[in-house]
């Protein structure tokens, strides 16, 4: 469950974009033209020099935009002639370069497709390409139907009390179908060096609680319903009584929803973690016992785990006792078929995309098989896949590199620490003493996964991934009471993100984000330093966030800080809230905001992961000063840093899906993300002669400095 707290950089654009989850991302790929062949002086990524290098000038609008709306001049005509996909709900920088991703990734499983059957008995690649084959025989999952999931519908059907149900939960959950809720690892707030269990809040088919109630969204309530219906419809309930059965799904999860936290309200450690032992917890659910749960997983209980929210698993426990059985037959049956709807016949694949493509993001079509399969393929053995793609994509000499900007962000962001007017002397050594605890990691694990226990067949899609699900889940669970690997990953190297996780304080660079136009291996500093320095300095600093402060080096959740310096570091804080509160990023609905509270850590990350890559910057050219007073392409390197800053975050998104990601995602929009931290650096008014009074120039007691 340490999942639950990563901090990505982005909307994950991760497992190939097959979730729309933290859905998904942002990159351009430009041509590196000729650079010089003068070596990379110290502490430098390397010399430019060239006439025509990593940024198409030629892209950027006229120059007294710069001023007034940075990502306007930086993207504005990139965006006009790159219209979103049919298959995608936004397309940007991020988006380009996970596109090039996947495309690799098509090859690799193509490949262990093509050599599945000649290839070494249970080895990686004969396991991928039997999965990604299964997922491709379109014949023969449209033969299937709904077979797949007929034994999980005729237990249900079979269930006859809250007993029954309990029951069925704890085999479900042994077979690594969750439902209800989730459960998982991860390190525990208090104890960081051990991995406890993690019971977390769940269960409900649309996107947030306020979903459920708010009137503004009563279309996706009365579009949810129709397809909860149809869904069921699918599994042969007759038309009548699914439509009287989704009403029971949608009654059931509103009860779930009104016990749950919202995504603000889950950025609150507090909220994350509650720490009881199993007799504890039976007290909390005495319907629903703990201690049958945990023998069913296999696990050991010691000294407790993390009932994360008592007040949801109270309402799960009264509705063991108080629902009647045929709602929660309803509720289960709908999410079986829903879970495995990606598994099913072309129908059942058709109607989840109805509903969770266009009705909810506003996506035309669908993607292309290859993609949702390979999305599944991520989903199920991940970290496979990602060491095939090392193999075929990532060169040491990248990871070299990256690591000299890693340790130089770092450095400048221990300068700002050190430096800063408004922290006592006290809070400062500790802020320093989690600066020194950082482990960096870089490209892909130390240590690949060992996947000789999963058990992957030919020409079974379903069989495969419900294995590769039972695998991944007893892989996790069994981490449980034993001690925290630091160097393990959360995210897989084929993925174009990275993220940092406060309860091991780890920062994490996946192989895919090392590249254009983050990372130009021949590159001038200043478009290094503004693209993948940036995004170095905005991991760091989620360690020094509203919430990653809340933790210590060693990934404890403990307050480290003064009274004083914490109200201080708070009031710096909302000033950012009010910042984003003022944003309306949908031109046509000026009454929608972005929820500044909500998006705080993410902003927090761009203000000072921006200052630290600045900083490290100067450092740079200080040593090479030749570079230092050049321009390339007619820009200085001070502009060039921020032009790269902007240019990572180009891109378009459809309004329903803005409209969901600003209810849901702690993200900003793209667009904001290119302006809001510049905005408050004068470096930047300095780079482009902004004056006080300009869009672009936050002064006096708007200006925003934290770290």
């Amino acid at each position: 469950m340490s999942k639950q707290y990563l901090k990505p950089l982005a909307l994950a654009v991760s497992l190939a974009l097959s979730l729309s989850a933290c859905g998904k991302h942002e990159a351009d790929q430009q041509k590196p033209a000729a650079s010089s062949s003068a070596p990379a002086s110290a502490g430098t990524t390397a010399m430019a020099g060239a006439s025509k290098t990593v940024f198409d000038v030629s892209e950027l609008g006229p120059m007294d935009e710069a001023c007034k709306d940075f990502d306007q001049f930086v993207n504005a005509k990139w965006v006009a002639a790159n219209p979103i996909p049919a298959d995608r709900t936004r397309w940007g920088a991020f988006d380009k370069l996970a596109e090039d991703s996947l495309n690799t990734q098509h090859e690799i499983v193509e490949n262990a497709a093509r050599n599945a059957a000649s290839a070494e008995a249970g080895s990686i690649q004969q396991k991928i390409g039997y999965l990604y084959a299964s997922g491709m025989d379109e014949a023969a999952i449209e033969k299937a139907g709904f077979d797949p999931i007929k034994p999980k519908l005729e237990a249900i059907a079979a269930l006859k009390n809250g007993k029954d149900v309990a029951d069925y939960l704890n085999k479900s959950f042994a077979d690594g179908d969750m439902q209800v809720f989730s459960f998982g690892s991860g390190a525990d707030f208090k104890h960081a060096e051990m991995q406890i269990g993690y019971a977390f809040q769940s269960g409900l088919g649309l996107p947030t609680k306020d979903y459920y109630t708010d009137p503004k969204h009563a279309d996706e309530r009365k579009a949810y319903l129709a397809y909860v219906a149809k869904t069921l419809e699918l599994t042969g309930v007759p038309a009548a009584e699914a439509s009287k059965q989704a009403d029971q799904v949608l009654a059931f999860e509103t009860k779930l929803a009104e016990a749950s936290f919202a995504p603000v309200e889950l950025r609150e450690p507090e909220h994350q973690y509650h720490f009881v032992s199993v007799k504890e917890a039976d007290r909390i659910t005495p319907h629903f016992s703990w201690e049958k749960f945990f023998a069913a997983q296999g696990v050991t209980i010691d000294k407790g785990f993390s009932l994360s929210q008592p007040k949801f698993f109270a309402e799960f426990d009264k509705l063991l006792a108080t629902a009647p059985v045929a709602q929660w037959q309803a509720y289960l049956r709908f999410h079986v078929a829903d879970d495995a709807s990606p598994l099913l016949s072309k129908a059942f694949q058709d109607n989840k995309f109805d509903f969770y493509g266009k009705t909810l993001s506003g996506q035309p079509e669908q993607k292309p098989r290859w993609k949702r399969v390979l999305g599944a393929v991520n989903g199920s053995m991940g970290m496979a896949l990602g060491q095939l793609y090392v193999d075929k994509m990532f060169k040491p000499e990248a990871k070299e590199r990256a690591q000299e900007l890693v340790d130089n962000v770092r450095n400048a962001l221990k300068a700002r620490i050190e430096n800063l007017d408004w922290m006592s002397p006290e809070t400062k050594a500790k802020a320093i003493a989690k600066w020194n605890t950082f482990l960096p990691k870089i490209g892909y694990p130390e240590k690949w996964r060992d996947w000789s226990g999963l058990q992957i067949k030919p020409g079974d899609y379903y069989g495969n991934v419900m294995a590769a699900a039972k695998y991944n889940y007893e892989y996790d669970i069994h981490k449980i009471g034993k001690p925290t690997d630091r160097k393990e990953w959360g995210m897989t190297p084929q993925t174009v993100n990275a993220y940092y996780n406060p309860s091991d304080n780890t920062i994490n660079f996946p192989a895919a984000i090392l590249q254009p136009p983050f990372f130009y291996a021949n590159g001038d500093d200043a478009i290094n330093y503004g693209g993948i320095g940036a995004v170095i300095g905005h991991e760091a600093s989620h360690g020094f966030d509203d919430e990653g402060s809340q933790f210590d080096g060693a990934g404890n959740n403990v307050n480290w800080w003064t009274k004083e310096d914490r109200a201080k570091f708070d009031a710096r804080a909302d000033k950012l809230v009010e910042q984003f509160n003022e944003y309306t990023p949908i031109k046509d609905k000026p009454d929608v905001h972005v929820n500044g509270r909500l998006t705080l850590g993410e902003n927090i990350g761009d203000l000072g992961g921006l200052n630290a890559a600045y900083d490290a910057l100067q450092a740079a050219l200080k040593k090479n000063p030749q570079e230092a007073n050049s321009k390339i392409d007619g820009y200085t390197q001070d502009q060039r840093f921020f032009l790269n800053w902007a240019r990572v975050w180009r891109g378009n998104i459809r309004e329903k899906q803005a409209l969901l990601q600003l209810n849901a995602d702690p993200h900003a929009p793209a667009s904001l993300r290119a302006i809001g931290a510049p905005s408050n650096m004068e470096a930047f008014a300095a780079a482009f002669q902004c004056k006080p009074g300009d869009p672009m120039v936050r002064s006096g007691d708007k200006q925003v400095k934290i770290w």
